[in-house]
């Protein structure tokens, strides 16, 4: 159901990037769900299959590299989240490692395979890759954190673990 959801709300997108990416209605929030109402093994898993439906459904290919990085790794890495499964503030915490994660390999994909195309007020690729990639992620991320750290919001999310779990 959480990937079902995260393939619904990543489909539903705030703004899109003139270059790919996009700030999307919490598709990352499914994700990191069941790696921290699952641990690891699941997150990393739930995560993996995320990547390969974006794949799928709304792919962009220049080579096999690049694929592999945009999509299984890029998307995979949300399930670092499981990490942090049985933490105080587990969420929060694995939703910000889950993050990072897909921007590390965001930022490797833009850097190696899309550099070239970075404007000429940036210094280099590095620069433009953590600039562009961290805009779209981090805005997302900013929303998606701002909601989960609303009372309610942590007391729904709790409870819907509690059941999942038990």
């Amino acid at each position: 159901m959480a990937i079902a959801l995260a393939m619904v709300t990543s489909m539903i997108k705030l703004f899109d990037m003139p270059m790919g990416g996009s700030v999307t209605l919490l598709s990352m929030l499914f994700i990191v769900l069941i790696g921290y109402w699952y641990g690891l093994g699941a997150g990393l898993t739930a995560a993996f299959a995320y990547g390969i439906l974006q794949l799928v459904v709304d792919p962009y290919i220049i080579s096999v590299p690049q694929m592999l990085v945009d999509y299984l790794f890029a998307f995979g890495a949300l399930g670092l989240s499981g990490l942090f499964s049985k933490s105080k503030h587990g969420l929060i915490k694995g939703y910000i490692a889950g993050v990072l994660g897909r921007y590390f390999f965001a930022f490797l994909s833009g850097w190696i395979f899309f550099g070239m195309y970075a404007p000429e007020e940036f210094p280099n690729a590095v620069v433009y890759s953590l600039a562009y990639n961290g805009a779209y992620l981090g805005a997302e991320a900013l929303i998606t954190l701002i909601i989960i750290c609303l009372p309610p919001v942590q007391k729904a999310l709790n409870a819907v673990k509690d059941m999942a779990n038990s």
